[in-house]
């Protein structure tokens, strides 16, 4: 009996089973359900859809970052400060030495002031073109001609 397997260390480390007995538990869902998804990765296909939507548009967008954080910083040094009154749903960061222009949506203040998916797909939306807009000086109405309509 050469081959015996030699005895685990004791100590901290990951656990193989539960106090039970039973083996670990595994995910609620399978990733391809739309429940397995995150509300970050959720709120980000929604920006992502919002993008493809302009892009058609707009070519020149592929060559803007769009970012999505989950709030904005009190002191922010690409843009003014802002108060306590009206936080930012969005920012644009504008491209400089080297660095592409960059749209930013901030997630948490666009999910509180929605209910549901489509009300929070319609806010994303917006929030998108007005940056858009911003960045290229155009209106929204120019940057999307259905803006302020739903």
């Amino acid at each position: 009996m050469d081959n015996r397997v030699p005895p685990r260390a004791a100590g901290p480390g990951p656990r193989r089973r539960d106090r039970h007995g039973r083996g670990m538990r595994g995910p609620i869902a399978p990733p391809q359900v739309p429940l397995a998804a995150s509300r970050a990765d959720v709120f980000a296909d929604l920006v992502q859809d919002s993008v493809e939507r302009l892009e058609r548009r707009w070519p020149q967008l592929a060559d803007i970052d769009f970012l999505v954080l989950e709030v904005p910083r009190l002191q922010d040094r690409h843009s003014e400060s802002w108060d306590d009154e009206a936080v930012p749903l969005g920012g644009i960061i504008p491209a400089r030495e080297g660095r592409r222009a960059r749209v930013v949506v901030y997630r948490r203040p666009v999910e509180i002031r929605t209910k549901g998916r489509d009300e929070r797909a319609a806010l994303v939306h917006e929030v998108v073109v007005e940056q858009v807009a911003e960045l290229l000086g155009l209106t929204p109405e120019t940057v999307d001609p259905r803006y302020g309509e739903d």
